[in-house]
């Protein structure tokens, strides 16, 4: 068993950019529809879909769902890049994504998600992504050693304006 499976170089690519990624123009469309799917047997609140009502709200008109994501379908910036779709299969750790070998475990786990949101998304907005690697912790475990990997999800609309954070953790063994 190894005594850390964190090395010099990981320490390294800590704070470096992962991935990014810019939304095309968020519609009210893509709102409504992604409202009465999350809602579903529900009726979506009028907030999500109703213009008169939700100009007469705090927020002054149609806003997304907090848990809104415009990066599911395709991407402004796939769609410049000429990817219809998404790569699947093996999957790909953040050391190898920055060109280095990952770390010599052999299962991986998601840690969970933690997310502070901002402004609300709007039809219109334009969304940036930028994910960076936050940091590594290590801690035994029953099955050994355990590699905590974090990275930070932040979004920002074409204003500059903090949409959302999101601190996600890996765990490797």
């Amino acid at each position: 068993m190894p005594d850390s499976h964190i090395t010099p170089q990981m320490l390294d690519l800590v704070g470096l950019e992962l991935r990014s990624a810019t939304s095309f123009p968020i519609t009210d469309s893509d709102i409504r529809r992604w409202a009465i799917a999350v809602y579903y047997p529900e009726p979506a609140p009028k907030l999500f879909w109703d213009a008169k009502h939700a100009a007469a709200t705090v927020h002054g008109g149609i806003v997304a769902p907090e848990d809104f994501n415009p990066f599911a379908w395709l991407t402004q910036t796939e769609a410049d890049e000429g990817v219809a779709a998404r790569p699947t299969g093996a999957f790909v750790g953040p050391e190898q994504s920055l060109g280095l070998p990952a770390p010599a475990t052999t299962a991986v786990i998601n840690g969970g998600t933690e997310v502070e949101y901002g402004v609300r998304m709007r039809p219109g907005d334009v969304i940036s992504s930028s994910t960076t690697l936050g940091g590594y912790k290590e801690r035994e475990g029953r099955l050994g050693l355990m590699l905590f990997t974090t990275s930070v999800d932040t979004w920002t609309n074409q204003q500059g304006e903090l949409v959302k954070t999101s601190l996600s953790t890996l765990i490797r063994y």
